[in-house]
């Protein structure tokens, strides 16, 4: 018997020990996240620019430091229940404010994660890279109360950048790329409406023209996260055009307040009650003649939309996922390596092992397709694609998203399967905040439903299968001769049957087809992860990757072989020995 410091009673021995393993669990997991993450730092050399690389690295290491210390703290602080936002309408004195009220650990977390430059990196424009690197690891976090704001605000400077005239981008873009706190600019971004959601067209709200030129800005959206963003982009219906559906919509700029101070004409009904990313305010609102700018050519808003927008967001919206990901993964290995049961870390375990063995290969090998996609938008707005590559790229992310966020979902169940009863516990780890998070991320920027079917759409009406299979065999040319010949090879017989698949899907009714499309998308974006991954080892230099091999091997054998694994060869339990460590 024992007594401990923090209790006036005799705590038997085996206690003692328990709680000692469960001390050096937390504190295993206070190291620096990027120095830890030997994968990504080899995709950061692997993919980013050559000049800037050096740079980049520093400033991740700097940031690494905090992500699972005092950033983590925060983060759990800020989603306690009775730590949420709360809606401010008025001041003291009656005056309208429309404001959301936070807890004051959610502007330190905010401090933090801006200040790691994650926004300022946009100032040397085309650096998807730079912003995206540094959202991975504030990922780790879940949404953590910033990071929905974060990919929001991405897509407004985006726009600014590409669709505003000069005097809107000196008004607004020094302010969206200050990496400090207190000074910064937020962007949200407003779309979908009661009897809308994914089906934009039937947006309702309205926009006119007003006589100084800006525009008025008249209706109801009913999904507006992020709420106390300084400046909203919002679809709205254009008037002088009369045209229904996608075509009368605009991409409209809509600044919280009016030059003056004054609240702009909009009116927050009320906050959404949501599963997760609680910190992070979420509501209603009506617009009343609020003052906006229209983005871009008039007549073209739905695509301006869709391109520097929601792709931006779907791009965000899985790297976050695989931040997820990987924070599930290091959670349950550390878990695995210090709770002890029947005389032995339950790492030693062949159950737990295979568990953590499918949740290395799907995070390593999702995030490396993940960043290929990163390092193309970089190219893709430096105007440095071919024809076949923005076919490639323009299906691939759609797949991509929906794919990231179910692994996302799948990887924080797993991850609180091997902590056990200790897994749903809140205060323990945070493992159930990342899983509603992930719920949530499943939904945001398209259900997968609406992916699927927007990616059947386009292969009919585009063709862009033919460049996403080209170019996936592009990637597998290159590893001839190298020693990822033989998996090249095989992937290739993998890809030919996936196309003769599509061809096949293409040419049923669209009934069918849609319940098609469900069963074999995972198969396409998984050919196109192998193939991303066997590239990087044929291009870079595999010798500096322990065990990458046989992450590479097992995600295979669970996903694009027919036959699976062979679970009782002792080279397998020797595999899943490895990759669990």
């Amino acid at each position: 018997m024992t007594k401990s410091y923090d209790s006036p009673f005799e705590i038997p021995e085996p206690t003692a020990r328990g709680r000692e393993a469960l001390q050096a669990f937390a504190e295993a997991q206070r190291t620096n996240a990027y120095d830890a993450d030997d994968h990504l730092r080899r995709l950061i050399r692997h993919y980013a620019d050559a000049e800037r690389v050096d740079e980049l690295e520093a400033s991740l290491r700097e940031f690494g430091e905090v992500v699972m210390g005092r950033l983590d703290e925060l983060a759990r602080e800020n989603n306690a229940p009775g730590n949420l936002p709360r809606l401010d309408r008025w001041s003291d004195y009656g005056t309208r404010k429309e404001e959301i009220e936070h807890h004051p650990t959610y502007h330190e977390a905010g401090r933090l994660m801006y200040g790691s430059g994650v926004m300022a990196a946009y100032e040397d424009h085309p650096n998807s890279m730079g912003a995206l690197s540094r959202f991975y690891l504030s990922g780790l976090n879940g949404e953590a109360g910033h990071n929905c704001p974060i990919a929001c605000t991405a897509g407004v400077i985006r726009v600014l950048q590409e669709l505003a005239d000069d005097d809107l981008k000196e008004r607004f873009l020094p302010g969206f790329l200050n990496p400090e706190y207190e000074e910064h600019l937020e962007g949200a971004q407003f779309l979908t409406e009661l009897q809308g959601g994914s089906d934009v067209g039937a947006n309702g709200t309205r926009a006119e023209r007003a006589d100084d030129g800006t525009w008025r800005i008249s209706g109801e959206k009913w999904f507006c996260s992020n709420i106390d963003a300084d400046v909203f982009l919002m679809t709205a219906r254009v008037q002088e055009l009369d045209e229904e559906g996608t075509r009368g919509l605009g991409l409209f700029l809509v600044p919280r307040k009016l030059e003056n101070g004054e609240v702009n004409g909009f009116y927050i009904r009320r906050l959404k009650d949501k599963l997760g990313t609680r910190s992070m305010a979420s509501g209603e609102c009506d617009f009343a003649g609020a003052v906006g700018y229209h983005m871009g050519e008039v007549g073209r808003g739905f695509k301006h939309m869709m391109e520097l927008v929601i792709n931006t967001s779907r791009l965000y919206n899985a790297v976050g996922c695989c931040a997820m990901m990987r924070r599930s993964f290091v959670t349950a290995r550390a878990y695995a390596e210090y709770r002890e049961a029947f005389g032995q870390p339950i790492g030693n375990y062949p159950l737990v092992q295979e568990t953590l063995a499918n949740l290395r290969a799907e995070t390593e090998v999702t995030l490396s397709g993940t960043m290929h996609l990163v390092a193309m938008q970089d190219r893709l707005d430096a105007g440095e694609v071919t024809e076949r590559e923005e076919a490639f790229f323009r299906m691939a992310l759609n797949l991509n998203k929906a794919r990231t966020a179910k692994s996302a979902r799948w990887a924080c169940v797993e991850g609180i399967e091997i902590l056990g009863g200790n897994g749903a516990i809140e205060t323990f780890s945070v493992l159930p905040r990342l899983l509603r998070d992930a719920i949530v991320y499943e939904n945001w920027e398209g259900t997968h439903n609406t992916l699927y079917m927007q990616v059947w759409r386009d292969m009919k009406r585009y063709a862009i299968h033919e460049g996403y299979f080209a170019y996936l065999s592009s990637l597998l040319e290159e590893a001839q001769g190298t020693a990822e010949a033989d998996r090249a090879s095989e992937l290739n017989e993998v890809i030919a049957a996936l196309q003769e698949q599509t061809l096949q899907v293409l040419e049923r009714p669209m009934a069918s087809a849609s319940l098609a499309m469900r069963r074999f998308v995972d198969d396409l974006v998984y050919a196109y992860y192998a193939a991303a991954r066997i590239w990087e080892r044929a291009t870079g230099d595999a010798a500096e990757e322990d065990d990458a091999e046989l992450v590479l091997e097992h995600f295979m054998d669970r996903h694009l072989r027919a036959e699976g694994p062979d679970v009782g060869d002792a080279a397998y339990l020797e595999r899943i020995s490895r990759l669990a460590q």
